[in-house]
C-alpha cells in the first residue's frame, strides 16, 4: 500500500466551556463550525501556502464532532468547507466515534492514501461544550426496559450514558492497584507541565490564534493565543475539589464498608482536578501520499505506521485505549517497549494510569508537555491534537515512534502509531 505521511498540524487554543455561563467562555460567541473554519481559512493562509497546499488540491476533508446535532449538524461535513471558501468539487465526510471522532476521520483519510483513492486528505475535527453539550440529545433508553424487545440486563444506562460513572468504576474495578492520591497527582503533573510549556512558547508551535472575547465581557474583544484551563496546581489544592461521581461499592472490594474504610469517605473519585474539564475548540491535520510530498518538496511530520480501533464494555470505556493500542502496534511489528512517547488522552487521570499500567508504559514517556486535564478535551477533535503533539514530541526528542490514543464514550478505544522519519 501507498505510504502516508502528516505532513502539516495546526489547532485553535482550548477556551474554557461554561455551559451555564457562556459568556465566560472566550469563544462563546462563536459557534463550533465557525470555530473549525476560522481555523482552516487561517491554516491555508499560512503555513499550508508555504507549502503549495491549496484547498482545490484536497481529495477529501473528514470532520470528526462527537455531538453532531443542533448548530454542530454539519451538513455531511459541508458546512465547514462551505464557511472557509472550498471548491465544491471537494467531497467531505462526518464522522462521530465520540472522542476518537477526528482520528477515526483521519483513519479514514490515511486508508483513502494507502489503497490509491486519494493522494491529500484534510482531516479535522471540532466541538463546543459551551453551545451544544447534551442539548437534542436522545438516547434510546429501551435497553433499560425489561418489557422492550431492546432490553440487555447487563448495560446499567446509568453507567453507560454518563462518563463520570464509567471513570468511577474502573477505577473501582482496578482497585488497589490506583489511588485516588495517584490520580490528583497525574492532574497536577498535567497542569503544571502545561503551563510550563505554555510559558516556554512550545505551544505557539500549533496554536493559530483565534479572536474571542474576555471571559465575563463579550463586548470586549481578546485575542485567545493559549489554553485556557491549565492554572499552576498544588496536590493540597487538586484534593480538596468536589468529588462529581458517586461509588459502586463493588462487593468484590469489600462493598460500602470496604469502600469507606480504603477512601475514608462514601463520595465517588472523580473530581475537576483528575479529569478533563469542558473546552472548546478545533483542530485540523493534513495527511498525504508520501510520494506525492515527495513530489511538491514537502518533508513529513510524521510517517502513519498502523491504527488501531477496539470495543470494551462500554460502562467502563476507559480500559478502551488499550485493545485498541495492542491490536495498532500488533499490525505495526511493534511492541509497546518499542515506543518512545505517548499522548494518551486524559479525559480521565484514571484512563491514562489504567493504559500505563497494562502497556507497562513508565510516565516519563506520557503526555510529556502536559495532557488534556489542563490543555483540555473538545471532544470530536482532540484525536488530531494528540496525534499532531506528538509529531512534534518526536522531531523535538529525536525519537522514532510514537503512539497517540484515547477513551470513547459508548465503549470503545482509538490509536495511531507514527513514526518520525528524521530518527
Amino acid at each position: 500500500m501507498n505510504e502516508v505521511w502528516l505532513v502539516d498540524y495546526a489547532r485553535t487554543p482550548f477556551s474554557r466551556s461554561r455551559t451555564q455561563d457562556p459568556e465566560n467562555d472566550a469563544f462563546g460567541e462563536i459557534r463550533g463550525d465557525e470555530l473549525l473554519s476560522r481555523l482552516l481559512m487561517k491554516f491555508f493562509d499560512g503555513s499550508l501556502a508555504d507549502k503549495g497546499i491549496e484547498k482545490k488540491d484536497i481529495d477529501e476533508l473528514t470532520v470528526g464532532v462527537a455531538s453532531g446535532v443542533l448548530e454542530n449538524w454539519t451538513y455531511g461535513g459541508k458546512t465547514p468547507a462551505f464557511l472557509s471558501g472550498f471548491p465544491h468539487h471537494v467531497p467531505c465526510i462526518f464522522v462521530d466515534r465520540q472522542c476518537g471522532s477526528a482520528g477515526s476521520g483521519m483513519h479514514i483519510g490515511i486508508m483513502e492514501i494507502m489503497t490509491g483513492f486519494s493522494k491529500i486528505v484534510l482531516s479535522t475535527g471540532f466541538e463546543h461544550m459551551t453551545r451544544v453539550r447534551g442539548k437534542g440529545v436522545e438516547p434510546n433508553f429501551s435497553i433499560a426496559d425489561k418489557a422492550s424487545e431492546f432490553y440487555r440486563p447487563d448495560l446499567d444506562v446509568n453507567t453507560v450514558f454518563n462518563m463520570l460513572q464509567t471513570a468511577q468504576k474502573l477505577y473501582e474495578e482496578e482497585v488497589p492497584t490506583f489511588t485516588k492520591e495517584d490520580m490528583d497527582k497525574f492532574g497536577v503533573r498535567s497542569h503544571n507541565l502545561t503551563v510550563k510549556n505554555q510559558e516556554s512558547g512550545w505551544f505557539k508551535g500549533e496554536i493559530i490564534p483565534l479572536q474571542g472575547h474576555t471571559p465575563g465581557n463579550v463586548d470586549e474583544p481578546m485575542l485567545v493565543d493559549r489554553d485556557l484551563s491549565a492554572r499552576p496546581s498544588t496536590l493540597e489544592k487538586v484534593s480538596t475539589l468536589p468529588r462529581v461521581s458517586t461509588p459502586f461499592f463493588l462487593e468484590k472490594n469489600g462493598g460500602k464498608d470496604g469502600y469507606i474504610k480504603r477512601e475514608g469517605t462514601d463520595e465517588g473519585v472523580i473530581t475537576p482536578g483528575n479529569a478533563s474539564p469542558l473546552n472548546a475548540g478545533a483542530t485540523a491535520a493534513v495527511i498525504m501520499e508520501a510520494k506525492e510530498a515527495e513530489k511538491r518538496g514537502i518533508e513529513p511530520m510524521a510517517r502513519i505506521v498502523s491504527m488501531g480501533w477496539a470495543g470494551v464494555d462500554p460502562t467502563v470505556m476507559g480500559r478502551g485505549p488499550v485493545p485498541a493500542t495492542i491490536k495498532a502496534l500488533k499490525h505495526a511489528g511493534l511492541s509497546a517497549e518499542e515506543i518512545d512517547y505517548w499522548e494518551i488522552n486524559e479525559a480521565f487521570c484514571i484512563v491514562t494510569l489504567n493504559c500505563m499500567d497494562k502497556l507497562n508504559i513508565p510516565e516519563e514517556k506520557v503526555n510529556i508537555m502536559g495532557g488534556s486535564t489542563a490543555i483540555g478535551h473538545p471532544l470530536g477533535s482532540t484525536m488530531i491534537r494528540l496525534t499532531g503533539t506528538l509529531a512534534r514530541i518526536l522531531k523535538d526528542k529525536k525519537a522514532k515512534y510514537g503512539v497517540a490514543n484515547a477513551c470513547v464514550g459508548g465503549g470503545q478505544g482509538v490509536a495511531t502509531v507514527i513514526e518520525n522519519l528524521d530518527a
